[in-house]
């Protein structure tokens, strides 16, 4: 027969638990008020944005390619000193900064919040549609004109800037870009939602740095910010035709919403489903 070890009994086994309950219930309590304030301000963020005029839509989409622009300038500038794809990609995390800190629109920001704040009726499907459509077309617009200050005022990074695009266009669509296309849209979805939750500018660099890692430096296909890079090269004389990106575009663009939604997006909304049921029935909207 064994010795057991003696355990607390009568009064003082009695105050252990409830010292060791109250403590589990200051976690959970937090927890949830955590949950609820995060909720909170993910819907106004998103209905922000989905309330936007269409002047706003352009000028924060335009600008969203110009940063991109700018982050890849940079990957440019690192890719011919160093010949590092990952820091090269590092030094992309400028233009997913400058996009933050500048608060400019990304068209893979709205897989998020925008979408959080229509399920628990702070908007519309036309309007996170419309939000959709103006933001990519004045990204694509904004990267393609920043890119042709790049092109003519760096003439020595063009052979990077023509291969690395043409890496992209030519890879095709097989299991393995597929991944690296859901991947993309995935990241960049997190990314937002831990920018959001940033306390400081520094937090929100070093998120940046390591979206531009991931996404970039491990060569993802992300359909706004590659094309532009594909833009810069179609501008720099790479044999790349309108037909060629349009037919890489689509199902990239397709997958990174797929990647951002599915993966990120709706295990948020399982999560906070009850406080959505809530904001919803508040609202006297049906709740299904």
């Amino acid at each position: 027969m064994t010795d057991e070890p003696d355990r607390p009994s009568g009064p003082q086994a009695e105050a252990a638990q409830t010292e060791d309950t109250v403590e589990v219930d200051g976690v959970e309590k937090r927890l949830e008020e955590e949950l609820h304030e995060e909720f909170e301000n993910t819907v106004t963020e998103g209905e922000e944005r989905l309330h936007r005029t269409t002047r706003a839509l352009v000028v924060t989409g335009i600008f969203g390619g110009i940063d991109v622009g700018l982050g890849i300038m940079a990957m440019l500038a690192v890719k011919d000193a160093t010949g590092s794809p990952l820091l090269a990609g590092l030094a992309f995390g400028v233009g997913l900064l400058a996009l933050r800190l500048a608060h400019s629109e990304l068209f893979t920001e709205e897989f998020m919040l925008p979408v959080n704040a229509v399920v628990a009726g702070h908007g519309t499907v036309r309007q996170l549609v419309r939000l959709w459509s103006v933001t990519l077309v004045t990204n694509l617009a904004g990267g393609w004109l920043f890119m042709w200050l790049v092109v003519h005022a760096f003439p020595r990074y063009l052979d990077d800037l023509v291969k690395t695009a043409e890496s992209y266009v030519t890879a095709g669509f097989s299991l393995e870009t597929a991944c690296l296309a859901l991947l993309a849209g995935s990241t960049i979805t997190l990314m937002t939602r831990m920018g959001q939750g940033a306390s400081s500018d520094v937090m929100t660099a070093i998120i940046s740095l390591i979206g531009g890692l991931l996404v970039v430096g491990l060569q993802m296909h992300h359909g706004a910010l590659t094309s532009i890079l594909v833009f810069g090269a179609m501008q720099a004389g790479a044999p790349i035709s309108v037909g060629q990106w349009l037919g890489w575009f689509w199902w990239v663009t397709l997958l990174n919403m797929v990647g951002g939604m599915l993966l990120m997006t709706a295990p948020r909304l399982v999560r906070t489903w009850e406080l959505v049921r809530e904001e919803r029935a508040r609202q006297g909207l049906p709740q299904h």
